[in-house]
């Protein structure tokens, strides 16, 4: 068996019996290797039973009740109780103490790197993502498919014990999502960015979505790569706290993990040196004409590196590289595990 098999589950349902089998499938990785993990101890020594948590779950409630009762269902099926769920989807809105070390902090940190390729002639629309991660999460992630008793038909990579959605995803009615970490210093109370991620995966089009993301009550944010297979429309869109920017995307760019919009320019944030490489060799890649081969050909280059091996810098790991092709009437979908084990999962999603 590879040492990066993604299981499959497939779970219906109302929210807490979907977030049951997702932590039924993730409990034992939660427990054993989450729960372990320095970045968790200092978040749970810090800020569990804090007001700034308590607040942060008030806004999860007041504004997406059906999405805290998901977590509600993960809790409940990873054996753990619902502050210990919480609080780690709550990881991206929470500051890490300053004793952690350095290695914990650049994980808190890790990205990924999007392509968005608009359509040409008659070649569908691409959006194309390495997930970053770290390598404990190698085995230890899920591609969920959900047929919810509420909204659309969707289906996430996840990570043990998270909300789906902050990674890369799709629904029935032709929405792709992925998402870049960023980390900058604009962390407020509100709704948290992980709850705000699951919430495209039940928006119902593209410009639904940019409204999610235009929300001004959120904790934090991500850069979200959006495209519609209807319409063939891409965006890329960096959403800190402190504000939403959207740009709709008419020629092949990439994204990698931190701010790069001119709105953000004086926003204080951290760009760890893949961040940078990543986006610098994706450009030049790109301008060099590298995507007559494929999305891949970018995603999988290990020189600069742009697929990460659990090298560099960073302590980066490439947990998997999805690439959604968006037809008017359906996304195929494919993902890899490594340059080395194509085609992992891959399906198609119909549109309705």
């Amino acid at each position: 068996m590879p040492k990066n098999n993604i299981s499959i589950i497939r779970a219906t349902g109302d929210a807490f019996s979907i977030g049951f089998k997702l932590g039924q499938a993730s409990a034992a990785h939660f427990r054993d290797r989450t729960c372990r993990s320095e970045q968790f101890r200092a978040l749970d020594a810090r800020w569990r039973g804090s007001d700034y948590l308590n607040n942060l779950e008030f806004a999860a409630r007041a504004t997406y009740p059906r999405l805290v009762r998901e977590i509600e269902g993960i809790a409940a099926g990873a054996g753990q109780d619902f502050e210990t769920i919480f609080l780690w989807n709550c990881r991206g809105d929470l500051r890490l103490p300053e004793h952690v070390s350095p290695v914990t902090k650049a994980i808190a940190a890790n990205g990924c790197t999007t392509l968005l390729i608009p359509a040409e002639r008659d070649a569908p629309a691409i959006i194309a993502h390495n997930e970053d991660g770290t390598a404990e999460l190698l085995g230890a992630c899920i591609w969920i498919e959900v047929e919810p008793d509420e909204g659309p038909a969707w289906s996430s990579f996840i990570y043990p014990g998270m909300l789906a959605g902050h990674t890369f995803g799709l629904n029935e009615a032709g929405i792709v999502h992925t998402v870049n970490n960023i980390s900058p210093q604009d962390l407020q109370p509100g709704v948290p960015r992980q709850i705000i991620c699951r919430a495209i995966l039940d928006a119902k089009s593209l410009d639904e979505s940019v409204e999610i993301l235009r929300r001004k009550d959120r904790a934090s944010g991500f850069h979200h790569n959006l495209g519609e297979a209807k319409t063939g429309r891409l965006a890329s869109i960096e959403a800190p706290a402190s504000g939403c920017a959207v740009r709709q995307v008419t020629s092949a760019r990439a994204h990698a993990n931190h701010l790069a919009f001119e709105e953000f320019g004086g926003l204080e944030q951290t760009i760890h040196l893949s961040s940078r490489k990543r986006q610098e060799a994706s450009d030049r890649m790109i301008a060099e004409g590298a995507l007559a081969r494929g999305a891949e050909a970018v995603l999988f280059d290990e020189t600069t590196p742009i697929f990460c091996d659990n090298q560099g810098d960073e302590v980066g790991q490439t947990l998997a590289t999805a690439v959604f092709e968006l037809f008017t009437d359906r996304v195929e979908w494919h993902v890899h595990t490594t340059p080395g084990e194509r085609d992992a999962l891959s399906g198609t999603m119909h549109v309705v």
